[in-house]
């Protein structure tokens, strides 16, 4: 009992270092480092050939969440947005590349191989107000969209009937 009470103390200690979404930063203003001190480090970043760089928050699976925060060649930050969104996911298009992907929605919260299908499936667990949602993208040998899932999350409903346990 003591043991978990001192990690929930030290998670909560530690979710307090760093801001969840971002919002206190200021685009045009703020820069890189005050970002990362504020969001922590990145999952992941990307530099595009502008000389921008995009870095991905994830808040994957508690917080079903994707921050994307664009700094530009200055150093200083243009925006901060969730990804993992309705208006965001309708963008992912069977023929699209796995790049564009990872570009868009982030890096996934669980990548799977299914060898006798030949596929690689991602997984992004999201939510649409109330509603728990999950995305599976489904990738060919040749790093192609083949298949877009994405339905309710029926595994993170809480249990009911009488053998809830």
């Amino acid at each position: 009992m003591i043991r978990t009470a001192s990690i929930l103390a030290a998670l909560a200690l530690f979710a307090g270092c760093a801001s969840y979404s971002g919002s206190s930063l200021v685009p045009g203003k703020s820069t890189r480092a005050e970002v990362e001190a504020t969001m922590g480090r990145p999952a992941e970043s990307l530099t595009r050939a502008s000389g921008e760089t995009v870095l991905y928050y994830s808040r994957l699976p508690l917080g079903r969440e994707m921050f994307v925060a664009t700094v530009g060649s200055d150093g200083v930050l243009r925006g901060i947005e969730q990804r993992l969104t309705r208006q965001h996911i309708a963008k992912v298009a069977v023929g699209a590349q796995a790049k564009e992907v990872r570009e868009l929605l982030g890096p996934p919260f669980r990548s799977v191989h299914m060898s006798r299908m030949q596929r690689d499936v991602w997984e992004y667990p999201w939510r649409e107000i109330a509603d728990l949602r999950i995305l599976w993208v489904q990738f060919s040998n040749d790093g192609q969209v083949r298949e877009v899932i994405e339905m309710h999350d029926y595994e993170s409903d809480p249990p009911s009937g009488p053998d809830k346990d």
